[in-house]
């Protein structure tokens, strides 16, 4: 959307409160809870430091994204600027790109739902869950804005309290040298015999492509501010505590849990969670934890509604075509959300339900799913494009919220998501997806320059 004579007429139903609890949960995503094992027991202690190294970068990304919004505070969705400076052939790349990306993370979260309440109701039938969550958080989104920021703020909560109480559990054991079948909970047991790459440099390498994919999705804070009433207010706010949020919560939780359970003696198909409040004598920590992965993944199931329908609505309204046309995918509600496109979008993440059911579908839904994780990097890579380009436009407002130093900053940033897309070549279980990404980027990116070639 070329600017701003098209007005942002969704209801700004969001409060400070809401942007900022998301906000801060926004940076955590289910990963922190499931695969913290996993990427521990890949690299060690240092783990941390790859946390702290990607976390800086995506709030480098998350600082131009904010220069832009807060410039502009009608668009409720950052693709616009890709559009507004690289180009319509940019701009359809990515706003395609992103909305088919964002669908497929939502259909692996409702996959996901499924097997977590399985955990209580083992045989309840997984599309039938699937399919009850879809219809509840789709009413939630089509009714205002202002319900899916309670729904949100309260889903948020939960993953808060979670992450704060075990960093309290683990202070208190080391803080009394608290005994555990592993031992002594002690600092030591990070510092003493510390190594960069314990397990050799590849592994510290391959680590920081899982630890990017925890971060997905933390560009969501800059869609919601612009349904704040005060989004000048709310965004610098939301974003320059990132970096604090980022420290405290992946920071504090991974060592928290390698202070009370020695690394190398940690699984990495086990969630270290459940084993730290088990350890602390909560005996139905499993369940607690299941509980808080359950309420984490219809966060971000409830969150990946929410923009699917706004991006939709966006395509919509500046790429018009007879199908989005036919189903009225640019109209709003008479509460102000685009109810048309959050529709569409419901029922296309609800086709997994169905998918996940046919053997050799399911194995090709797998490889998409893989792909769009790799076409995420390209977008993110297309975001910090567009600021370079905006800092040169008319648009630029020199008293706006500037991302600092960003001459070098920028490409900086532009070179560990290229980096990161490299390591998706190195792990078996991400190479076939980084070939997959690698084919769309090319193959659809030639496509729509081709199309707006004029």
């Amino acid at each position: 959307m070329s600017s701003k004579k098209k007005q942002n007429k969704m209801e700004r139903g969001l409060t400070n409160r809401h942007v900022q609890v998301m906000a801060i949960a926004g940076t955590i995503g289910t990963g922190l809870f499931l695969g913290a094992g996993r990427s521990i027991s890949l690299t060690g202690p240092s783990i941390v430091l790859i946390y702290l190294i990607t976390g800086a970068f995506m709030f480098l990304m998350m600082r131009a994204v904010g220069e832009m919004l807060y410039q502009d505070p009608e668009q409720h969705t950052f693709i616009n600027f890709i559009t507004r400076h690289l180009g319509k052939g940019w701009g359809h790349f990515a706003v395609w790109s992103y909305w088919l990306s964002v669908v497929f993370i939502g259909m692996a979260e409702i996959t996901a739902i499924s097997h977590y309440v399985q955990f209580w109701f083992p045989s309840w039938p997984s599309w039938l869950i699937q399919v009850g969550f879809l219809t509840v958080l789709g009413l939630v989104n089509l009714i205002a804005v202002k319900l899916f920021g309670e729904v949100e703020f309260w889903f948020a909560m939960i993953k808060i309290v979670a992450i704060l109480a075990m960093i309290v559990t683990g202070i208190f054991m080391v803080l009394t040298g608290f005994e555990t079948p592993h031992g002594v909970a002690s600092l030591a047991n990070i510092t003493d015999n510390f190594s960069l790459f314990p397990n050799g440099s590849v592994n510290f390498v391959m680590a920081f492509q899982m630890v990017f994919f925890a971060y997905l999705m933390i560009e969501f804070i800059g869609v919601t501010t612009s349904e704040t009433k005060n989004p000048r207010q709310v965004l610098p706010k939301a974003v320059k505590e990132i970096p604090l949020r980022i420290a405290f919560f992946y920071g504090g939780s991974l060592i928290a849990i390698m202070a009370i359970i020695p690394w190398r003696e940690l699984a990495s198909a086990d969630s270290p969670f459940v084993t730290v409040f088990e350890l602390a004598g909560v005996k139905w920590a499993a369940a607690l934890i299941n509980f808080v992965v359950l309420t984490s993944a219809a966060s971000a199931l409830n969150s990946t509604l929410y923009s699917t329908g706004r991006h939709l609505y966006q395509i919509a309204q500046d790429l018009p075509n007879p199908l989005l046309k036919a189903i009225k995918a640019d109209t709003l509600s008479r509460y102000n959300v685009p109810q048309n496109a959050i529709l569409a979008s419901t029922i296309l993440i609800a086709t997994a339900a169905f998918i996940n059911v046919l053997p050799g579908v399911s194995d090709a839904f797998a490889l998409i799913t893989a792909s769009s994780s790799g076409v995420y990097v390209a977008i993110y890579i297309l975001i910090m494009m567009a600021h370079l380009k905006y800092r040169k436009s008319s648009d630029f407002m020199a008293d706006g919220y500037l991302m600092p130093h960003y001459r070098f900053l920028n490409p900086l940033t532009m070179l560990f998501f290229a980096f990161v897309f490299v390591t998706l070549f190195l792990q078996e279980s991400t190479f076939v997806g980084a070939i997959g990404s690698a084919i769309w980027i090319i193959g659809f990116g030639i496509y729509s320059q081709w199309k707006f070639r004029k």
